[in-house]
């Protein structure tokens, strides 16, 4: 089942990795990028590694690991340093298109390929990061196999366009952010994998996150990013099927058992077809 929330970490953070796997969240994300400064990035890789390794045959939720993009030149050593200690899988920031996720699905299996019986590391890319990315989207269309979801970012993004803000005062993202969003939630659609929401900056502001997180959750998005601990039951619960919606979606499809082979069948005054079954369906996947 896609994790509903995905919590980052420094990877070179002893403090915050002590108590990252008591946070609830259902995927746990040790950063080697963004969070961690040039000088700690060899820290951050052993580090990162060694809590994997303590950790292995610890109940808890997976433990993925974001390297450095391909165009840093410190992907393959972040590779390197992690892979033998078996991460759940990767996440690839600010990749400028479908090849460097190829290039990482390539080096994958390469360094699994030493290990035979090694089970696949799966990838979520974080797809919107340059202009390039979002110029380039449509290439996700037929990805490697090992790519699990697509996420979008729009910090880096904003910056590379020169803009000076991305977001309006009520935290809600800018119209060119919003069809970035949208971009790659249809890019991962066409793709057949699920698009994860991208993070929200303001981790004390308890009600701009859950009202993010059901809007993410209602417009289709598997799942969130988050950066604080405080974030994660508010997004589990904005991803959790509530009480009401499982029992609708139950008679839905019940309705469509009553009458089998009928394109459409009538619910409570309302005419539903196939799509209504089709989301009932997927609704129900998601009940943990």
């Amino acid at each position: 089942m896609i994790p509903r929330s995905w919590l980052f970490v420094p990877g070179d953070s002893e403090r915050k990795l002590a108590r990252v796997l008591d946070a609830g969240a259902d995927a746990v994300i040790l950063d080697l990028e963004d969070a961690v400064v040039a000088e700690h990035k060899l820290l951050a890789r052993e580090m990162t590694a060694a809590f994997l390794r303590l950790h292995a045959s610890t109940p808890g939720p997976p433990l993925w690991v974001r390297v450095n993009p391909l165009s840093s030149g410190l992907m393959h050593d972040d590779l390197a340093a992690v892979m033998s200690a078996v991460p759940a899988g990767i996440v690839l920031p600010k990749p400028d298109s479908i090849a460097d996720v190829r290039e990482l699905d390539r080096a994958l299996g390469e360094l699994e390929a030493r290990t035979p019986g090694r089970a696949v590391t799966p990838i979520v890319a974080i797809a919107t990061e340059t202009a390039l990315a979002v110029a380039t989207l449509s290439g996700y269309v037929r990805p490697p196999d090992r790519l699990l979801a697509l996420t979008w970012g729009a910090e880096d993004l904003s910056t590379e366009l020169g803009a000076r803000v991305n977001r309006e005062a009520d935290g809600e993202f800018r119209f060119t952010y919003q069809l970035v969003r949208s971009l790659c939630q249809i890019a991962a659609a066409a793709s057949g994998r699920p698009a994860i929401e991208t993070l929200s900056l303001e981790f004390r502001d308890a009600a701009a996150l859950a009202r993010r997180a059901a809007r993410a959750a209602e417009d289709g998005f598997s799942g969130m990013l988050a950066i604080h601990p405080a974030q994660v039951p508010i997004i589990n619960a904005a991803f959790t099927p509530t009480a009401e919606q499982v029992e609708f979606a139950r008679r839905v499809l019940a309705a469509f058992a009553a009458a089998p082979g009928a394109g459409a069948v009538q619910l409570e005054g309302r005419m539903l077809d196939r799509p209504h079954q089709v989301q009932a369906q997927r609704l129900l996947e998601r009940v943990r």
